[in-house]
């Protein structure tokens, strides 16, 4: 990144200028576009900000947003702005529609069109900025009248600055026609906001780089937030750059029967599904991995879409499970994520950080079904799930995820079929027996090796999950309604 860096002007925005590969290169024009509301304001000032730190002059050309308006937006992000940041506001010029101005062969559109540019250039003669911002490209367009004055009009605004050496970035709300790529095609690169509105919860945005000449970017759409502080983006995640070595040993679950079923453990770097209805102990499975993994020495993250974390402790605990106590060692880090405001952008990069910074070995995601509320299209989900998976066992951590199907007996369905991106697939299932409704636990995948092709029953009870001997005097255990064809019904034994 260091070499990448020479001759550009960082943004200042966490995530940006990674996906820019070092921010914007330096003496050219760049169009930041998107609808009103999108962040492009937020964004420009940040880009001066950044500036300012690095000793530069700056300017901020506003032809439709007053100054009032702009320190209004500044202070709500609790930004100070320095003497080096220069707002000019521009409007229509006094003078360009006085009578003895008037001429018949001229349009009133005309003469402000040439006053506001004559200004643009005063203005930025007089500051000589190393950074200009123009805000916004819509109020020229709507004075140019027409596609081949408003082209020329850009043309002498981007020679004029290029004899400054200056970086220039233009704002754009898109009011113009959607086959309108005059200022793309002037342009050095061009960067697109957009905010999408789901049927329930927060709004949504993300930023594509359609263009940048000369230049290797990040492609493809990359989540953003606007939060008090500024913009924060998060790159979209590429596993095939986190490639690590590590020795891909079996790991133990701590629960010698279910190393056993699982034909020794799990591989290290590997992932794990574990699918059933609800209240077969997914979560609780999931957890018992995560304990083994602090009991080798090592850490583990969990992320709860569904359960409240004060809940879990309290079923842990009164379980035996010292999820709370882990918690406070530093050992265990469990997170509550809200689907309905958090972006899978967003929580793809939450879950990096934690794997990078606090050397995680294992990664629970409890459950799927509610990181997919955060997906609008399953297409995404399957694709946001393949790169998070795909880096986490390439980092040398395994990842344990849970999906509740559909129904409590019977014929079950998922919402989502990921058992393919899966290592490991772990079935818990409820079968009926001599008046009781009981559990049973069979792997039926497994790519890392051998396992047991037995079904078991289990309890949950202190200390977490017992597993029994295999239900070999049933049939139609996995279908709910089993047919006992033995002599005595086997018995749960200590584990």
């Amino acid at each position: 990144m260091a070499e990448e860096t020479l001759g550009k002007a960082l943004t200042g925005i966490p995530g940006l200028d990674n996906i820019l590969r070092g921010g914007l290169t330096r003496g050219y024009l760049f169009l930041l576009e998107g609808e009103p509301g999108a962040g492009k304001t937020t964004i420009a000032l940040q880009f001066l900000l950044e500036g300012a730190l690095r000793g530069e002059r700056c300017l901020y050309i506003s032809l439709s947003e007053t100054e009032r308006e702009l320190r209004g937006t500044i202070a709500s992000h609790g930004w100070t702005l320095p003497e080096s940041v220069v707002i000019q506001e521009l409007g229509p010029s006094d003078t360009a529609l006085s009578e003895d101005r008037q001429q018949s062969l001229l349009y009133a559109s005309d003469l402000e069109l040439g006053e506001t540019t004559r200004q643009i250039f005063e203005t930025v003669d007089r500051t000589r900025p190393a950074r200009v911002v123009l805000d916004s490209l819509s109020e020229i367009r709507l004075l140019a009248q027409s596609s081949l004055r408003y082209r020329r009009e850009l043309l002498e605004i981007k020679h004029h600055f290029s004899k400054l050496d200056t970086t220039v970035l233009f704002l754009d709300d898109l009011t113009a026609e959607v086959t309108d790529k005059t200022v793309h095609s002037i342009a050095h690169g061009v960067i697109r906001l957009e905010e999408i509105s789901p049927e329930y919860g927060a709004g949504r945005r993300r930023l594509r780089v359609i263009k940048y000449r000369a230049q290797a970017y990040r492609g493809g759409f990359h989540d953003f937030v606007i939060e008090r502080g500024g913009v924060r983006v998060y790159p979209r995640l590429v596993a095939l750059e986190h490639r690590t070595r590590f020795a891909r040993t079996k790991l133990s679950t701590g629960n010698a029967p279910f190393d056993a079923l699982l034909g020794g453990g799990v591989e290290r770097g590997s992932s794990t599904l574990i699918l059933g209805p609800a209240g077969t102990g997914k979560s609780l499975l999931a957890l018992g991995f995560a304990i083994a993994a602090v009991e080798r020495g090592e850490k583990a993250a969990a992320f709860l879409f569904d359960e409240e974390i004060d809940l879990l402790m309290d079923r842990t605990a009164a379980l035996g499970m010292p999820i709370e106590k882990l918690m406070k060692e530093g050992s265990l880090f469990i997170e509550q994520v809200d689907a309905a405001q958090v972006t899978p952008g967003e929580f793809a990069h939450r879950a990096r950080e934690l794997v990078d910074t606090h050397g995680i070995s294992a990664v629970i995601i409890d459950s799927i079904n509610g990181y997919r509320a955060a997906m609008p299209e399953e297409s995404s989900l399957i694709l946001h799930m393949h790169e998070l998976l795909q880096y986490v066992n390439r980092r040398g951590a395994s990842a344990f995820m849970t999906v509740a199907q559909h129904g409590i007996v019977g014929t079950m369905d998922a919402p989502i079929d990921i058992t393919y991106l899966a290592d490991t697939v772990i079935l818990l299932r409820y079968f009926e027996a001599y008046g009781e409704v009981r559990r049973a636990v069979s792997v039926v995948k497994k790519r890392g090796g051998e396992h047991e092709s037995t079904i078991r029953e289990f309890k949950i009870g202190t200390g977490g999950i017992r597993l029994g001997e295999p239900l070999s005097d049933f049939t139609g255990v996995l279908l709910g309604v089993p047919t006992f064809v033995g002599r005595t019904l086997p018995a749960v034994r200590a584990p």
